[in-house]
Parts: C-alpha cells; sequence; structure tokens
C-alpha cells in the first residue's frame, strides 16, 4: 500500500508541474505587451519567449529523468544496499544513519550535477547570462558539499538521537532543534557561509550610498551596512537581497545590478526591500516556517517503527535514519499543499512591499522602471498562465504589479 502511495505522489507531482509548464508555454503571447513598448525590441522579446521554451523542456527533461531514477532505486531495493553498505562499519544507530544519509546526498549530488552544468553551461551560456567558469562550478559543488557535512550531519545527529531516547515526545526535541539551527544560520550565514561563495565589500562612497543612507535614515532602518557582491562572477542577472536581522541587517547589491539601474530604481528597490521587514513579513514567514517544522516531525513521528513503509522501500532492516527519509516522500502533497498557500501569502506580501517603496520613496515611476530592466535584464516571462502563478510563483507577474503601483494614490 505505501509503494502505491509513493509512487503515486511522485507522478502526481509529476503531472501537476508537467500541465502547468505545457500552460504556461501555450500562454506566451507574439504581441509584446504595451508596457514593454521601447524596452524589449521584437529580436530581444523573442529570446525571452525562446528561453523559457528552452529552461521548460530541459526541466520537463530532469524531471522525467528524476521520477525514473527515483522509482527504480525504490523498486529494486536501492536505499537497502545503501543501508546494508552503512551497517557493515558495525557502528550505533546514529553513526550508521550518518553513513546512510551521507552517501544519499553524494548519489544525489553526482545525479544532479550533469543536469546543473548543461543548465549553466549550454542554456544560459546560449541566452548570454552565463560568467561561471568551470574552476567556479567544481568549486561550489565542494563548498556545498563540506558546508552540508559540517552544519548538516550534526543537526541530523541530533535529530536522530531525540527520535532514539526520547520516544512520543521526541518531535518537540527535534522541532526545537531545527528552528534554533535555522535561527542561527540566519545570523552566521551572512558573515561566515556566504563570503565562501561570493566576495563581498561595502559600497563605495558615491551618490548611490549617499541616497541609500539617507532612505534609510529616514525610515528609521537599522543596518550593518551596504555590500556590493559580485554577482556577475557566475551571471549577468540582476538581484539584490537583506540579509540578517536588527543591526546586523545588510543591504547586498549585485554589481549586475548597479551597472544596469539609476540611483532613483536602486532606491526604489531597497525601499520594496526595507518595506517587507516593516510590513513584518520576514518575521512572519519565519514563524510559518517553524510551523511547518513542528507540523513536519509531528507527523514525522507517527512513522518511525512504521514496517509497511520500510517494506515499500524493500528495507531489511527498520530504523529511525529510514523513517527520516522515506516519510519525505509521505510528506510530498502536503509539502506541495504548504508551498502553495506560502506562495499566495508572498504575492500578497510583494504587493505591500511595493506599496510601501511607492508611499514613502514617493517615485512610483522609477519602481516601475526598476521593474521593467529586472525584467527585460533577466529574459522574464511577461505573460506567465495562472495555473504556473497560483502553483509556483512567489511573486506576482510583472505587469500586475506595475498595474497595482500605477494605481496607488501618494499623499503628500
Amino acid at each position: 500500500m505505501y509503494l502505491v502511495i509513493i509512487i503515486a505522489f511522485l507522478l502526481l507531482s509529476f503531472v501537476l508541474d508537467s500541465i502547468s509548464d505545457y500552460l504556461n508555454i501555450k500562454n506566451l503571447k507574439d504581441t509584446l505587451p504595451d508596457e514593454f513598448v521601447g524596452y524589449y525590441d521584437e529580436e530581444k522579446y523573442k529570446k525571452s519567449q525562446n528561453y523559457l521554451r528552452d529552461k521548460t523542456k530541459f526541466s520537463v527533461i530532469s524531471s522525467i529523468t528524476s521520477l525514473i531514477i527515483s522509482i527504480i532505486f525504490i523498486l529494486i531495493g536501492g536505499f537497502n544496499y545503501v543501508d546494508l553498505f552503512a551497517r557493515r562499519f558495525g557502528y550505533g544507530e546514529i553513526v550508521s544513519g550518518l553513513i546512510f544519509v551521507v552517501v544519499l546526498v553524494l548519489l544525489l549530488q553526482i545525479i544532479q550535477i550533469p543536469f546543473s552544468a548543461y543548465s549553466t553551461f549550454v542554456i544560459e551560456e546560449k541566452y548570454g547570462f552565463n560568467k561561471t567558469k568551470i574552476k567556479t562550478f567544481i568549486s561550489d559543488i565542494i563548498k556545498s558539499l563540506i558546508l552540508i557535512l559540517i552544519i548538516g550531519i550534526p543537526v541530523f545527529a541530533l535529530v536522530l538521537m531525540f527520535f532514539i531516547k526520547y520516544g512520543s515526545v521526541a518531535w518537540i526535541y527535534a522541532s526545537i532543534t531545527v528552528i534554533l539551527f535555522e535561527l542561527l544560520i540566519t545570523f552566521v550565514a551572512p558573515v561566515f557561509i556566504m563570503p565562501l561563495f561570493n566576495k563581498y565589500v561595502p559600497l563605495e562612497d558615491g551618490e548611490l550610498k549617499t541616497e541609500l543612507e539617507k532612505y534609510a535614515k529616514e525610515q528609521d532602518f537599522k543596518m550593518k551596512g551596504l555590500y556590493k557582491m559580485d554577482g556577475s562572477k557566475r551571471s549577468t542577472k540582476t538581484n539584490a537581497f537583506f540579509t540578517g536581522f536588527g543591526k546586523f541587517r545588510r543591504i547586498v547589491l549585485f554589481d549586475t545590478l548597479i551597472a544596469k539601474h539609476t540611483t532613483q530604481e536602486l532606491v526604489s528597490v531597497l525601499a520594496h526591500e526595507m518595506g517587507h521587514y516593516k510590513k513584518g513579513h520576514i518575521h512572519k514567514f519565519m514563524l510559518m516556517s517553524f510551523a511547518n517544522t513542528l507540523i513536519m516531525f509531528f507527523l514525522l513521528s507517527l512513522f518511525i517503527g512504521n514496517e509497511g513503509l520500510f517494506a515499500a522501500f524493500k528495507m531489511q532492516n527498520i530504523s529511525v535514519y529510514g523513517a527520516l527519509i522515506f516519510f519525505g516522500f509521505l510528506y510530498t502533497p502536503i509539502s506541495m499543499f504548504l508551498s502553495v498557500i506560502q506562495n499566495v501569502i508572498s504575492r500578497k506580501y510583494e504587493y505591500e512591499a511595493d506599496k510601501y517603496s511607492v508611499t514613502t520613496y514617493k517615485n512610483p515611476q522609477a519602481m516601475v522602471e526598476a521593474l521593467k530592466k529586472l525584467s527585460v535584464d533577466n529574459l522574464s516571462n511577461l505573460t506567465p498562465h495562472k495555473m504556473k502563478v497560483f502553483m509556483e510563483y512567489s511573486h506576482p507577474p510583472v505587469l500586475d504589479r506595475i498595474k497595482a503601483i500605477r494605481n496607488i494614490k501618494i499623499e503628500g
């Protein structure tokens, strides 16, 4: 029964994604929307649509491959082979579990490398985005694996220990541990983890820094500093983000973003990001994440030692670490549902942040210009299908955002 349910969930996820992708491609419009006349020429607009088609085809191929590998691996008892390998060293439950997980992570990484390489060095290269060198690509993989070992293994070991020792209340201890870990990473990542992948330098003195600091002071927004990141090291795409909390908050702008936008546009973008903090969106999302963690571990606790679940994966031995991994397959539809709900909320928050930017900086045209340039520079899809937006978009389509911005009334 569990085998049928798990395969059904995998197929359902694939089918829904495929339908969404198909409708999204069918929804492409040959006529350029009036808002983007003068921003997209005919050739570049067609290029953006071809980019979407190529990415979608590749995504479908990747999903089919992943689906086939997952089902075959389950049916041939692949997880059992890995488990027997982990147990042959004769260590206890926790160490065997760590070996089990590390082997699975390595196998997954090996499978993903060709797809990641093709996406980076073929598709992104074809459309002029890729700036990643092979050395950087390999270095990123190695650094990511090392971080998983250093950070992920201790947390996984603690979770295993709780479920082994504390029985029915273990899910509470495990949830608290993971939540505290997430909070710790929030503070540690900007200082120790992110600099491993990119170079962060203080934004140089000038008009941009002056205007950003002026606006932040007007909004009583405390921060650690303004930083520029070498995003051009990997891609020509543009972006900006905030990281950290309280006085440790940092504003980070990609060097590619700074090169392509005016000072007014950049202040508008950063005002939008500040809006997320001022409206409490960041904290609300963290609370949602914590609630999700609690729900997940509680449901997981109901399946620890479930013989039917282990039989579905052809396991000879029942273990806590096996249950932690296998439950993830059962959690798929719940995860999908929660993701859709989170995206609905996120899109609402994006409108609120846009409104905050426009009403406080009082330059709606700068925000509109920034959104248009970001869309053109990143070859974004201007006319996504409603199903695609509903299921996957954390931000509203750009035309909807521009329309909403134009309807905002500015006082004063």
